[in-house]
């Protein structure tokens, strides 16, 4: 019986990296009229009208209340740094404490000037680091059920991991409830806004050493999402009826601006370890 060759990707999900082609990826796509009457987006803004490009003269308490507009132009520019500082402003309402409070405000600005580049931070990465090593679930731990799969399939005999068995390392994690940000206090802590969900996985090991009847595995995770909103996502009165959905909405689809979404990248490395459990067998 042969040995996993190291370092082996075990787990990839259906939905690939670089997904251009997805459908919170698209942006310049849609016309004013559309916005208006698809999406119900005629009040986007409390201090700028996107679509006849005037300032608003009067700034409601509400975030719900619908703003009057005075005549006079401004530039299309303007309308942007304008709706851009607006973006960042009613972000802050999702995003006030912890060490992650700052991301969303560093990836709105990244929208604005980067023009599609991907994005990534150390503070994504402790994030996504921090997820995996306190979700204490037996049950859906992507790093406790692989901890499981590797004590119960290495072969202790011989000191190796065999290749046969490499699809229960596979399965162990299809398994598992994959590092996401939609907990109760990624609601608050900027993650939720940030991340949320995530688009795409890989994980692998990148090294196992087998010591008697101990175990050390190097895992690497590598996860992607989209910073950029589709269609459902404006559609869904739940989402719609926060100001900050159909600011980044018509900022990313309207025709006139059209700002490109980006893929937001992190990736982090952590250690498993276990013992052969010799009254199991």
């Amino acid at each position: 019986m042969s040995a996993l060759s190291l370092p082996c990707t075990i787990f990839i999900t259906k939905n690939r990296m670089d997904d251009f082609g997805a459908k919170d990826m698209h942006c310049g796509d849609l016309s004013a009229e559309q916005l208006k009457r698809d999406f119900q987006l005629s009040d986007v803004s409390n201090k700028v009208d996107p679509y006849t490009l005037t300032r608003s003269s009067y700034h409601p308490v509400s975030a719900y209340q619908t703003s009057y507009w005075r005549a006079g132009t401004i530039s299309k520019e303007e309308c942007i740094n304008i709706l851009f500082d607006e973006f960042r402003e009613c972000a802050k309402t999702f995003s006030f404490y912890g060490p992650y409070r700052d991301n969303i405000i560093d990836m709105i600005t990244h929208m604005q000037h980067k023009k599609g580049m991907n994005f990534s931070s150390t503070r994504l990465d402790s994030a996504l680091r921090e997820q995996i090593l306190t979700d204490n679930s037996r049950e859906s731990s992507s790093r406790l059920l692989l901890q499981k799969a590797l004590t119960k399939n290495i072969d202790w005999g011989n000191g190796y991991y065999p290749l046969q068995a490499k699809g229960k390392l596979t399965a162990a994690i299809g398994q598992s409830r994959l590092p996401k940000f939609d907990r109760i206090q990624d609601r608050f802590n900027g993650m939720g806004i940030s991340v949320h969900d995530t688009w795409a996985t890989q994980i692998n090991i990148k090294s196992l050493r087998i010591d008697g009847d101990r175990f050390r595995a190097v895992v690497h995770y590598k996860i992607q999402d989209h910073f950029g909103l589709d269609n459902q996502d404006v559609l869904d009165w739940k989402f719609r009826k926060f100001r900050l959905f159909r600011i980044w909405f018509v900022l990313q689809r309207y025709s006139l601006f059209g700002f490109k979404p980006f893929m937001t990248n992190m990736e982090t490395t952590i250690e498993i370890t276990g013992e052969h459990d010799v009254k199991k067998d």
